[in-house]
């Protein structure tokens, strides 16, 4: 069997082409009964997020076409609009893609541990619509090991690389643990929508979201059990804040020197940690020379996402040194495969002359013949069936000059041939 990777992500194709492409989950059980119904199609799994849909199977000898078309079927797509973006990749090539994609190499955010969380989950779907078996379902468990090696051996995932982990990792580092902090994130967008996910993960006290739409403050509020309010309350509420995360579209600050200056009278100068992400800044520069006050800007940011980068960089030439290591050797199990019929082939034919030799051994004891006899009888009986086929062919090969087939039986059985 052949192990397939058929596939289109955020590096060969654009969102809108990834979207037709996409499998919601209620599609994946229909999907994969369809997969594993195909000619020749003997397992499948699928793997579908924002920015990547893959298909995994075990195929016989057949042409990929068959996988290429069905895709397409599926989705009501004609494949010249598909193919230009689809990447395939055969045995130790799909499987060095998986084991990459699984440790966060193969994403957009280098490292990025989202994925494999996502992996894990259509691992799931595939067992559940039980179209995995022997070779799919060892290369996932296979996968999950191995990440779990990269993670652990590597810094691949230990340095914040996006600016909103960026600015709760710093929060962290001056606050330590966040349980009783308060946290006023100011926007409502996609980068303080992921601050406040972050901030909740890391398990803040407490979120105030501030927006110029109370209504969608209030509802992006409400996801991590905080609440809303509108940038005209921002004053009143400065003073319960010991984090300070802001990113609008506003062309004037929304918070003053002055503003600052009451809120950390109230708090009785217990310190604020402030990141302003907007640009034009959302808090006024001159914020920052206060005491008790840390300020970041954007730019402080990206000078430490920019070396962590750098340290994923170098993190990722070890995972892939790993990664190559654990090619070999699940290819190795792969090869092993095809030795499992002969192997069974091998043990029934001997079994059956086993079993031969014994029933012909109970009628002679029944008739009489003495044990000691009988033992010596099946004894060479077994020995001489045994190895009557092997001699015939060993003798035919060696007069032919085949001395590979020679070499084998040496080296199958350790046999030593010297001076006999």
């Amino acid at each position: 069997m052949y192990l397939t990777v058929l596939g289109i992500n955020h590096r060969t194709a654009p969102v809108e082409v990834r979207g037709q492409v996409a499998f919601p989950p209620e599609q994946l059980a229909r999907a994969l009964a369809e997969l594993t119904a195909l000619d020749g199609i003997h397992e499948a799994a699928i793997v579908s997020t924002c920015n990547r849909t893959e298909v995994y199977c075990s195929r016989d000898n057949t042409s990929d076409d068959i996988i290429t078309d069905w895709l397409c079927r599926f989705h009501q797509l004609e494949s010249e609009s598909l193919l230009p973006h689809l990447y395939n990749y055969q045995q130790a090539d799909a499987v060095r893609h998986v084991l990459r994609v699984a440790a966060g190499l193969d994403s957009m955010i280098l490292g990025e541990p989202q994925i494999l969380g996502q992996m894990k989950e259509a691992y799931q779907h595939s067992l559940q619509a039980n179209s995995i078996d022997t070779l799919v379902n060892r290369l996932f468990q296979h996968t999950f090991s191995v990440a779990k090696q990269v993670r652990t051996d590597t810094a691949i995932g230990a340095s914040p690389v996006s600016v909103a982990f960026a600015a709760v990792s710093l929060a962290r580092q001056i606050f330590g643990k966040l349980e009783d902090q308060t946290a006023l994130l100011i926007g409502a967008g996609e980068t303080i929508e992921l601050t406040a996910r972050h901030l909740h993960d890391q398990g803040i006290g407490k979120i105030i979201v501030a927006n110029r739409t109370v209504s969608r403050a209030h509802d992006l509020a409400a996801q991590f059990n905080g609440y809303g309010i509108g940038l005209d309350e921002i004053s009143t509420h400065l003073e319960e804040a010991d984090i300070v995360i802001s990113s609008t579209g506003s062309t004037e600050p929304l918070i003053s020197r002055k503003q600052m200056q009451a809120a950390l009278k109230k708090r009785k100068h217990r310190p604020v940690f402030m990141v302003d992400i907007a640009v034009p800044q959302d808090i006024a520069a001159d914020v920052a020379e206060l005491d008790d006050v840390y300020l970041y800007t954007v730019d402080d940011l990206q000078q430490v996402i920019d070396e962590n980068l750098r340290s994923r960089e170098e993190a990722a030439l070890q995972a892939e040194e790993i990664i190559d290591d654990q090619v070999e050797r699940f290819m190795a199990w792969v090869q092993s495969l095809d030795a499992v019929p002969t192997v069974r082939a091998y043990r029934e034919y001997a079994e059956s002359l086993g079993e031969a030799a014994i029933e012909k051994a109970g009628r002679q004891l029944e008739n009489g013949t003495p044990p000691q006899e009988v033992i010596e009888t099946l004894t060479r009986n077994l020995v001489r069936k045994l190895s009557h086929n092997p001699s015939v062919n060993l003798r035919n090969a060696a007069a032919e000059g085949e001395t590979g087939l020679l070499e084998a039986v040496r080296k199958l059985f350790q046999l030593n041939t010297r001076d006999k």
